[in-house]
């Protein structure tokens, strides 16, 4: 008893450098050797003797800490000194924090601090050409757009390729937009399997970590308060034809003559008629702290974004919240909720309308007020509007979107007494997202021929609520200063219910009802049964993963998951894989210690197999699909089967092999990576299409098929300038390529046309034409390769014709469809730069991004877009056209040969070089930290600053003959693109089509902390 009594117990917390918590330090009381070590948090409790006179804190890569003590002494947070040799980051790597230095798997960190460089209420937005092997790539221009992300490439044919996103811990059931960018603290990607596998099947196609602020134990009350806010304009016009421009068209064309409303000597600039400047702005509070035991963070934020065509905008309201408490000697419990609601509006409002309309048609009535519409030529009726029209419309003629969505993290975890470092952690998650929204058409609007038009509306609602339950054990120790052990034991179970619903109704009675009294319409009430789901999967997981550190010099990880999904067919739902990696930290060795310019060389090497079973819930089930018919006088539904089940649906799996060298040099003034992977999908899911004699429309998801991915990627980051002046100046740059292929189709089969899959080829192609110029007078076999008059095929595209020739010289035929060439749409490399040069309280930073080759698809030059038609029946992308004076012109004569009212070959005329180097944003700030009156006032922060968004492109094809943003708004069979189908109907693709046009936003905002 005496002895007991000499006992006191010390708690605290170990952090870095950067306030970030240090998980697996040492904490040894001396001189009677009791230790522990820090959790997950960096909190630590240990039992020290009355007669102890210090605490010694050590970590690998880090000075060891001797603190003092007093009898007196209950609480001691300890901030730990990096050693010279050390990396800085800590990065989060699923279930656990890992030291830069000591990860053997393939990941790529960015701070939340980093991320706010460039201003934005997206994060896929903030993090374009960021980080290597990660493309985001923009699949719509409108306000709240989330982007198309790819980790690595593309691996399934018809399967998702999206990454799997977890926030906190838990997978993340919502859009990437509902996050707040200025909650977050880092991102972390896992992007090969040895990383990836720990999360199963969701991580096939990557991991993307999402970390929230959190409070610090013991850290006093602190405030923040961060904005941004400005105007956007728009980047470039769409390249319209002017009124000279397009009478010059017309005439050259011969094929249509002016209507009532047309005359020659005007030029209506349709564009200006219907752009705004928009705003974007961002507030954000957050309060902060921590007690003994326990930390917390709360804060609210309002992002809007309004675009630059009228009523387009998107809103988002967010609060959060974490609270992290130890009970006692061996309980902390906490949660995490992030929570917000957002409303996007305007979608209604197209610009196909305002691009076609002809610039040399009158929209004034002669008392100078707007007609309701105008006659374009022969045959084409333009309903007019303008910013004005769309405002004072904006509640007869409407699209809105509600979303609310709450994600939810609530863990309890005990020690288990008597076992040092043992823990036991129960994760809940709970994620909710509603969206509900309608459209509104109120009568005659939208419709030039019929001012008496009926009106419609739509209601549409979906709600998705998500699960997860995890049960961690987890063993973690550092023994005698150089054996770093760390197990992990997971089961999981997690569910996903969706629902969705949606109404027609045409005739309403009253325009104030807009799209909220359905019932009530007099016209057709319709619930179209292709948007009518209901969808619940469930997935079930064990893991295991062990990962052990010698003398912070040889590491090992080694990963075994196993999980069973309900979408899958029952004998095939299970899966079983491993992973591995190892690095070796060579420039801990000893026969480094005299080369004096290597701080940090490691070599990494991992395999590993993922699976995936991202198909559609059901889909071993077979399908009916619905069809309405009249029976006589009676309006009935029946059945049909449309899809077959498979009973031997199982899993698409990737083996992935990873390679990777880390490097500091220069006293870590130069620090980077490079990697090499190679993956291999087999077993892909796919639906396959079935001949009709077979009885079913559709056909039957089945296992087949494979693809591969191997690429490379180099980042490098550096000091270019530090003295003791204050001047620094820090570069870095990401590069990266992804060479993707086709590797094997069903039974057999080398080529799929109607998809556009061809085995020895990417899976992003284009199967069309390939355009080599235009007819002259004089090329040979002109009748023979191009059948027609030859006033007609003169000036018109020449495509490249691969059949065989007789003995004479001549083709043996005319072009055809055998002449369709297979072009890899992917770019050879892509990347990202970033710059920042500071000078006492001034710092200049600079992000961009950039791609060499590819192809870029554009519809507004191509006749999937109805804008490149040549013939002057509607206004025409400018561009530069065959004229008998004018033979080296890249587009075809006006009027030439003509299919399905385009240019023949005109899809051709739609594509680019995909090149660009783009700097995406530009950031002056100051911060007054250092000045008196700061902290009389109380601040311990105020930095202020302006922003260019998007301020200017260079290198670009595209952008240097049209002058627009070469980014991607579109899915080639986006509405907002074209009314017309893209050739082959494929959405995979992305183009820039007739969406909301590029934006350049001016930002000024401010930074405060007190």
């Amino acid at each position: 008893m005496s002895l007991l009594a000499q006992q006191r117990t010390i708690t605290g917390k170990v952090v870095d450098e950067a306030n970030q918590p240090l998980a697996g330090a040492s904490v040894t009381a001396k001189p009677s050797n009791a230790s522990t070590s820090t959790d997950a948090d960096g909190n630590y409790t240990v039992r020290v003797q009355d007669s102890d006179k210090s605490l010694n804190v050590s970590f690998i890569g880090y000075v060891v800490k001797v603190v003092p003590i007093t009898s007196q002494t209950a609480t001691l947070n300890i901030k730990m000194e990096p050693e010279a040799k050390a990396l800085q980051e800590v990065v989060v790597i699923g279930y656990g924090t890992q030291r830069a230095e000591a990860v053997t798997g393939s990941v790529a960190s960015i701070r939340g601090e980093a991320l706010r460089e460039v201003p934005s209420g997206n994060i896929s937005q903030a993090l374009q050409g960021r980080l290597p092997g990660v493309e985001m790539t923009q699949s719509s221009s409108r306000p709240g757009a989330a982007m198309q992300i790819r980790v690595r490439g593309t691996r399934s044919l018809s399967a998702s390729n999206d990454p799997l996103v977890v926030l906190d811990g838990i997978p993340f059931a919502g859009s990437i937009s509902d996050i707040n960018p200025n909650d977050i603290r880092s991102i972390d990607i896992l992007k090969d399997a040895s990383a990836t596998a720990i999360y199963g099947s969701r991580g096939a196609n990557g991991v993307i970590l999402v970390t929230t602020n959190k409070g610090q134990a013991g850290q006093k009350p602190t405030v923040s308060y961060n904005n941004f806010i400005g105007p956007k304009t728009v980047f470039a016009k769409y390249p319209m034809m002017s009124g000279p421009e397009f009478v010059a068209l017309r005439k050259a064309a011969g094929l249509i003559t002016n209507s009532l409303d047309e005359s020659e000597d005007l030029n209506i600039d349709w564009q200006d008629m219907l752009y705004q400047n928009g705003l974007t702005q961002s507030h954000d509070l957050g309060v902060s702290g921590g007690t003994e035991k326990g930390s917390y963070n709360f804060g609210l934020g309002y992002f809007e974004d309004e675009g630059v065509i009228p009523t387009q905008e998107y809103s988002r309201y967010s609060i959060r919240g974490s609270l992290d408490q130890g009970i006692g000697k061996y309980f902390r419990v906490g949660f995490v909720s992030n929570n917000n609601f957002n409303l996007t509006t305007g979608n209604n409002v197209g610009l196909y309308g305002v691009l076609s309309a002809t610039p040399i048609a009158n929209p004034y009535n002669p008392d100078g007020s707007l007609k309701r519409s105008v006659l374009m030529g022969s045959q084409d009726q333009f309903w007019i509007y303008n910013k004005d029209v769309v405002e004072n419309l904006r509640d007869v003629w409407l699209d809105d979107t509600r979303a609310f969505a709450t994600y939810n993290t609530l863990y309890g975890e005990v020690k288990i007494p008597g076992v040092e470092g043992l823990k036991y952690r129960a994760n809940l998650g709970v994620n909710y997202r509603s969206s509900t929204g309608g459209s509104f058409t109120g009568q005659g609007i939208g419709n030039a021929q019929n001012p008496l038009a009926e009106s419609n509306a739509s209601y549409r609602n979906s709600l998705t609520l998500d699960w997860t339950i995890e049960n961690i054990l987890s063993y973690d120790r550092t023994f005698k200063e150089k054996h770093q052990l760390n197990a992990i034991a997971l089961y999981s179970a997690a569910q996903n219910k969706f629902t969705q619903s949606r109404a027609t109704a045409r005739n309403l009675p009253n325009e104030a009802f807009q799209y909220y009294n359905l019932g009530s319409a007099f016209g057709e009430i319709a619930f179209p049964i292709g948007d009518q789901r209901y969808e619940v999967s469930g997935l079930m997981s064990y893991m295991g993963r062990v990962m052990y550190s010698y003398d912070n010099r040889y590491m090992l990880s080694a990963t075994l998951r196993s999980d069973g999904s309900s979408r899958l067919a029952p004998g095939h739902q299970w899966h079983t894989y491993p992973a591995v990696s190892a690095g070796w930290n060579i420039s801990n060795e000893s026969f480094m210690k005299n080369v004096k310019f290597v701080d940090n060389l490691k070599l990494r090497a991992g395999f590993g197999q993922t699976s995936n079973q991202a198909v559609g819930v059901y889909s071993t089930l077979g399908r009916l699909q619905a069809r309405n018919y009249n029976f006589g006088d009676t309006y009935s539904t029946g059945f049909y089967v449309s899809d077959l089940p498979n009973p031997n649906l199982g899993w698409e799996f990737s083996k992935t092999w990873n390679y990777g060298l880390d490097f500091g040099l220069l006293g870590n003034r130069l620090s980077g990576t490079v990697e090499y992977y190679v993956t291999k999908t087999e077993d892909i899911l796919l639906g396959l299409g079935l001949p009709r004699t077979a009885g079913v429309t559709g056909g039957y998801t089945a296992n087949v098929g494979a693809t591969q991915n191997k690429g490379l990627e180099l980042s490098l980051n550096g000091v270019i300038l530090e003295d003791a002046k204050g001047w620094r100046w820090e570069a870095g740059v990401n590069f990266y390529t992804n060479e993707n292929r086709l590797v094997s189709l069903a039974s057999g089969e080398t080529r799929n046309e109607n998809n556009w899959w061809f085995v020895g080829h990417p899976l992003n192609v284009i199967y069309d034409y390939e355009k080599v110029g235009l007819w002259q007078e004089g090329d040979p076999h002109m009748s023979i390769l191009q059948p027609g008059p030859a006033n007609q095929v003169l000036g018109s595209i020449k495509v490249k014709y691969t059949g065989e020739y007789n003995a004479d010289g001549t083709p043996v035929r005319a072009i055809g469809p055998a002449d369709r060439q297979i072009i890899d749409a992917d770019p050879d490399f892509q990347g990202g730069l970033t710059t920042r040069v500071s000078y006492k309280g001034f710092d200049l930073s600079a992000v961009g991004a950039f791609k060499s080759g590819g192809v870029l698809i554009s519809t507004l030059y191509s006749s999937a877009g109805y804008l490149n038609m040549n013939t002057g029946r509607r206004n025409n992308v400018k561009v530069d056209y065959w004229t008998p004076e004018n033979t080296d012109a890249k587009y075809p004569r006006p009027g030439s040969l003509i299919s399905s009212d385009n240019p023949n070959y005109g899809s051709t005329l739609g594509y680019f070089d995909a090149s660009y180097l783009k700097v995406r944003t530009i950031t002056l700030g100051y911060n007054f930290q250092n000045n008196n009156w700061v902290k009389k006032a109380g601040l311990s922060r105020l930095r202020v600053y302006a922003t260019a968004q998007n301020p200017f492109v260079l290198f670009s094809p595209y952008h240097k003959e049209s002058g627009m943003d070469p980014e991607t708004n579109s899915y080639a069979n986006d509405g907002g693109n074209t009314a017309v189908p893209f050739a082959g109907g494929l959405n995979r693709l992305l183009v820039i089509g007739t969406n909301s046009p590029a934006t350049r936003t001016y930002l000024v905002g401010v930074n405060l902390t007190f």
